[in-house]
């Protein structure tokens, strides 16, 4: 049968000469395919339909005599035409093969169809040119391994195996082994196909990973791991960038990995470890060796230094490259770690120098701006608080920044703003102002321009002197020179993090809430609820009042099931004890009212108590609210360290792991990799900073 074409213009084959007037044989379409080595076994993946038209037409070009590089997925790996191999960009990876493939054979072990060589598949089309052109079938054709191939007809072609070694006591080829199917061309095998990313890439994120060298609970590398993050991402932006993506406003997002591990091991201490280490349960030590102790090498002065200027350096370096292939490239850059890799984070990002000029352009800000920048950094605000809709409004009132912290309730009631989104500009304005009037009782917020260690002198002019109380962040911070940036990220995102923990072990009890990273202004603690490695950082910032952390919402727009039903019951409860409590009151009041000769009066106090005692029920209810009953989280100024946003975001645990939160805890601690509900909260605050909204916002979203 003959090959159904795809949609795209299949390539002038090159091997396969001309068929005869009149014959029923069309040309095979080509696809390309790379070797993927894991743990000793191969498994060939194609690449996308994008990157396998450019090789086509590369190789059609004849550009494969020449040792021409062609860049595939999304610009991560090489494809050197001539040597036939993919090569790894950004990261150290061994080369793997590549194969212009037409011809396939079903595999022994799983089953997966496997391109013959491209000399071998040039073979095979040539004899199946002639036995469609020429309707002569039985075609039989012998490998360079002896292995036998018979095209029966269009539609039955077989490949038999030798079981054995051959010799000359045993039987014909076709007599041996189980027959395999032969398949021509892509479109016959079952093979998913990926159509390409996005050539367009809006923003950068280099992603640390935390100890040793596994990620995730299948000991995958980094490299895998932020590959399955990437993946997500391309999935949430399709699914909740739609609108953007239709108007051509949204790319993606590229994640790059850093990887620290390998250069702290390669220094010669593994040797040093393996000298001193007893020979009894030797797993476990050296499993030991090469994760746990990471943390204590990071402790270490020495090996600080080290992983400081291997994250530093290599972030750079990446950052570097990334920006000679991507010329074109206007968009910022961001930062992720986990696990220890935010604490490394953390550490540089403290320590890195701001432009002594930033200050001062951000005070004369309000007085060389234009009248036009004005509306735009309000349209901005509008933006950050998802009220875009009302731009038209402030922008035909030409309201700009300083006028719209001189509105009032009544001002906005008269620009026709409803009571919802009112009632958002007024927190917003006086929360900013509050923070404004803090800064100026407060001048100098905590810099890392004093010496690591020391306490923090800012704050000592405050109302209740509180603010002697806080120290620099740096405080406790292991000696070591720390490199600075070429670039000032826009948002650092932290995933299972222990720094609040770290902090606190170093002698930082508070965080001054005018402090914020000298050279990022966003950052963002995400977290499981049953992670063990993690910890909070807003109480560090806000110790007097008590609240949960922001709650992320379900990617599918709602709260998990079994969290509704559990918050459901537990209102029923509150609901039942509270009625109960009532009942029984007024029946206590009943049975200790007036005796019987003043029944009348008697009976007029009772009922007004009773209706007292019903009155005061619904009082009854919030004494003591549970966590899973709070529907909204108020909103709370936790300082300047996120621009004034919530810091804390805890991610919903799943139905099953809801059963035992011991066994999912080291789960917990590596499930951010494939979680939608993690992406989905780092792209919407990236493109929240590009004014891209999602299409529809999320419930209990901020």
């Amino acid at each position: 049968m003959a090959a159904q074409e795809p949609p795209r213009s299949p390539p002038a084959p090159a091997e396969p000469p001309e068929p005869e007037p009149g014959g029923r044989y069309e040309a095979v379409v080509p696809h390309w395919f790379y070797c993927k080595v894991t743990d000793t076994r191969e498994r060939w993946v194609p690449f996308s339909a994008q990157d396998s038209e450019r090789l086509e037409e590369a190789h059609g070009a004849g550009k494969d005599r020449d040792d021409v590089v062609v860049p595939t997925s999304g610009g991560r790996y090489d494809v050197h035409l001539r040597t036939r191999q993919r090569v790894a960009v950004y990261w150290e990876e061994e080369a793997s093969e590549v194969r212009r493939c037409t011809w396939f054979y079903k595999g022994d072990k799983d089953n997966k169809f496997i391109p013959y060589s491209e000399s071998f598949s040039e073979e095979l089309e040539e004899a199946y040119m002639i036995a469609v052109t020429l309707d002569e079938w039985k075609k039989k054709l012998e490998s360079p391994n002896r292995e036998v191939i018979i095209l029966h007809n269009p539609k039955l072609m077989v490949h038999y195996h030798p079981v054995a070694s051959s010799d000359d006591w045993v039987s014909t080829p076709t007599e041996q082994g189980r027959p395999r199917t032969v398949k021509r061309g892509v479109e016959n095998i079952a093979v998913e196909i990926p159509s390409g990313e996005p050539l367009q890439i809006d923003h950068l994120v280099f992603v640390v990973h935390g100890i040793g060298p596994a990620c995730d609970i299948r000991f995958r590398s980094i490299v895998q791991c932020v590959n399955d993050f990437r993946n997500v991402s391309l999935s949430m932006l399709q699914a909740h960038f739609k609108k953007a993506q239709e108007q051509q406003q949204v790319g993606r997002v590229e994640f790059l990995p850093v990887n620290w591990h390998s250069s702290l091991h390669s220094t010669g201490v593994d040797v040093d470890l393996e000298r001193i280490t007893l020979p009894s349960i030797n797993r476990l030590r050296h499993f030991i060796n090469d994760t746990i102790l990471d943390v204590f090498f990071y402790n270490s002065s020495t090996y600080c230094q080290t992983i400081v200027d291997t994250v530093a350096s290599e972030m750079n370096r990446l950052h570097q490259l990334f920006l000679q292939r991507n010329p074109q490239f206007k968009g910022g850059v961001s930062i992720a770690g986990h696990s220890l890799g935010s604490l490394i984070l953390f550490d540089l990002l403290t320590n890195q120098k701001a432009d002594p000029e930033e200050d001062k352009h951000c005070a004369q800000g309000s007085r060389t701006t234009s009248s036009t920048g004005g509306i735009e950094e309000v349209k901005e605000i509008l933006r950050k608080l998802e009220l875009s809709e009302y731009c038209d409004v402030f922008e035909k009132e030409k309201m700009d920044r300083q006028a719209l912290f001189l509105c009032t309730e009544t001002n906005l009631k008269e620009m026709g703003i409803p009571l919802g989104p009112r009632m958002k500009i007024l927190h917003y304005l006086s929360s900013k102002t509050e923070m404004k009037d803090q800064s100026s009782a407060a001048p100098g917020h905590s810099k890392r321009g004093a010496e690591a260690g020391s306490p923090s002198q800012h704050g000592e002019g405050t109302e209740d002197g509180r603010n002697c109380q806080y120290r620099d962040v740096g405080l406790g911070q292991v000696s070591a020179n720390y490199p600075q940036l070429n670039y000032k990220p826009t948002i650092f995102f932290a995933f299972g993090s222990p720094i609040g923990m770290f902090l606190t072990v170093r002698g930082v009890k508070r965080i001054d809430p005018n402090y914020s990273l000298p050279t990022c202004k966003g950052f963002f603690n995400i977290f499981h609820p049953f992670d063990p490695v993690a910890y909070r950082i807003e109480p560090m910032i806000v110790p007097d009042l008590e609240f949960e952390p922001m709650l992320l919402p379900h990617h599918k727009g709602r709260k998990r099931m079994h969290l509704e039903l559990k918050e459901g019951l537990t209102r029923m409860s509150v609901d039942l004890k509270n009625n109960l409590l009532g009942s029984l009151r007024v029946a206590w009041q009943s049975f200790t009212r007036a005796p019987v000769p003043a029944l009348e009066a008697g009976s007029t106090e009772a009922e007004a108590e009773a209706e007292a005692g019903t009155e005061k029920q619904p009082d009854t209810k919030p004494e003591e609210p549970p966590t899973a009953v709070k529907e909204e989280t108020p909103l709370i100024n936790v300082g300047r360290l996120n621009g004034g946003n919530r810091i804390d975001y805890v991610l919903q645990e799943k139905p099953i792991e809801s059963f035992n939160e011991y066994l999912f805890a080291l789960q917990g601690h590596l499930c951010y990799w494939e979680s939608e509900d993690t992406v989905l909260l780092v792209l919407k605050e990236i493109y929240q900073t590009q004014g891209i909204t999602l299409d529809q916002p999320l419930p209990g979203s901020q």
